[in-house]
Formats: structure tokens, sequence, C-alpha cells
């Protein structure tokens, strides 16, 4: 956590072994059947036909039957697969940095009236030749990848103010998915994540990814105080493109209203302690930070958020 406060969360961080990451997961010898047996064979899915990139609906067990088949007429998968209110919940934890840096984790109160948003753990179950088209994660979100079984292909492109124009022109035309988004930008990363292997995308990347064998993985998504500007940058975007997803973020804006008051409230709880051992002077109003009560991040964090509710009321 120091070292991310300190350099900033960037650029991509591929993890080569689990070990050290606080997170949970089965043994190698999971697969898709036990997937069926933790989740339920008559829970509904949402399956993405890749040539054609539309989604349908079927039952686990019907895909579970699709995945061993030996005739696969067509190219299937599973991407968003949230899992929190199943037995496997039991099994697979997110990294502890994930659970550190998440709002939702972290802010969103016991007693909302509003559901917690549920983003943090999806089973991935991808045949092979499986393809995401290229995609910023909604809210902006960082996401976390591991690979249990198989292996993915991740295409990963910088968000630079030029690459984000790049994209949102490129998402709004009626024939983007006739064009390769990689051959618009100067540089395109190619990131192979193996069996065992973790990978954690920033905020904001551009991303698609590509399935060249049977897969089985594990991800989640993120939003947190090191990447509040991209993330209030890549949802206006995902707003104004009007874009529809598998994996949205649901009451987004509520958790950026909930991690405000918390901040806030948690700044004028400091200030009141300052006041009364008489060292609150007005320079701590403008540089906090200073004082070591409420960190530089936070700070910027607050401000970023006033200014993005300020724009969307």
């Amino acid at each position: 956590m120091d070292y991310l406060e300190e350099n900033g969360f960037n650029e991509p961080i591929l993890v080569q072994k689990k070990d050290g990451l606080g997170m949970s997961m089965p043994a190698p010898t999971f697969y898709i059947s036990d997937v069926e047996n933790y989740v339920g064979p008559d829970v509904t899915v949402d399956v993405v036909d890749v040539t054609k990139q539309t989604d349908s609906q079927m039952k686990l067990k019907e895909f579970v039957d699709y995945y061993y088949s030996t005739n696969r007429k067509k190219v299937l998968n599973v991407i968003n697969l949230e899992f929190s209110d199943t037995r496997m919940s039991t099994i697979v934890e997110s990294p502890q940095i994930v659970r550190h840096l998440s709002w939702v984790e972290n802010y969103w109160p016991g007693d909302a009236l509003l559901g917690k948003p549920k983003v943090t753990r999806y089973c991935l179950i991808c045949v092979k030749d499986s393809y995401t088209d290229f995609h910023i994660e909604c809210g902006g979100a960082s996401v976390w990848y591991h690979v249990l079984k198989g292996e993915k292909i991740f295409f990963l492109i910088k968000p630079t103010s030029a690459n984000l124009s790049l994209y949102e022109r490129w998402r709004s035309s009626s024939s983007h998915s006739e064009m390769f988004f990689a051959d618009q930008v100067d540089k395109c990363y190619k990131c192979t994540l193996k069996q065992g292997q973790t990978l954690f995308v920033p905020s904001g990347w551009i991303n698609a990814v590509l399935t060249p064998v049977d897969c089985l993985a594990f991800s989640g998504h993120f939003v947190h105080n090191l990447s509040v500007e991209m993330q209030m940058r890549a949802y206006e975007i995902e707003k104004r493109l009007k874009v529809k997803t598998l994996t949205p973020f649901p009451n987004f804006e509520t958790a950026c209203w909930y991690v405000g008051r918390h901040l806030l409230e948690r700044f004028k709880e400091e200030c009141m302690k300052q006041r009364k051992h008489k060292q609150c002077q007005e320079k701590a109003f403008f540089c906090p930070s200073e004082h070591g009560f409420v960190s530089a991040v936070q700070m910027t964090t607050l401000d970023a958020l006033i200014l993005f509710q300020s724009i969307n009321q």
C-alpha cells in the first residue's frame, strides 16, 4: 500500500505467484463442474457469442454441458458470473490490496437504502478463441485477474488524452466491431497471463482479452482513492457513449457520495481534535496533509469528488 501511495497505480502489475497477495483460490484441480456445484446448476448466466459479440442467457448447467461437449458449434464465454452470494465465495477471495483500497468494501454503509454493488468477485469461464473487444471498465474501475487454469492474452492501451479521444470516436462508430482499435494508436502492449499468475489493470486502461485455450479465471472490479480523476473521466466517457455492458458498476455515483461524506467527516473530526489541543491553525485548512491527519491522497480524492458531484448535479 505504501508503494502504491508513493508511486501511484498507473501501470499494469503482473504478479508471477499468488503467494503474499492475501487472496484465496481453490486448488488447481478445481474445474468447471465444481463451479456448477458451488454456484448451482439452475443459476441463470449471461453468455457471450464471441463471433457475433452478442449476449443471451442460459442455465449454468446448460453452459457446462456446452463446455464439455466435443462438438462446439459456437464460441461462447461467461465473463460476469458474480458469485458473492454463493458457496463459491467461501473458497475464493480477492487480493488483500483490493479489499484494502475498495470504496465499496470500506465506505458503503450497512444500512444503505440502495444495494451494495457486487463487483469484486467474478468467475470467468472462457473456451478457446473467446475474445472481448476493446473496452474501459465501467466506472473507470481498476480490475484484477487470476488465471486458475489455462491462459489469457491482454492487449493494453494507456489512457492518454489522445487515446481516450480515439477510443470514444472508435466506440461511437456503428462499424467499430469491424475495426481493430489497436491499429489506431501509437502503442498497444501485449501481456500473456498464464496459469497461477495475477494481473492488476489500473483505471482507464483500454483493453481487449483473447483466450487462446480453454480457461477458468477469477476477477473483480474496484474503485479507489489512487485513481479518482481517471475514474471520473472514464465514467463521463461511459455516460456519453451509453455503452451496454454485462459488467456494469451499479450505483457508482452513490458510492462517490459515500466516499466524499466519509472524507469530509474525517476532516472535520480531525480539525476539531487539533483545535482542542490548540494546534489547528488557519494553515491547516489549506495544507492539512502537512499535519498528518488527512493524507494528500485523501485530499485529492475529496477535491475530485466535489468537482465530480458539482458537474453531475
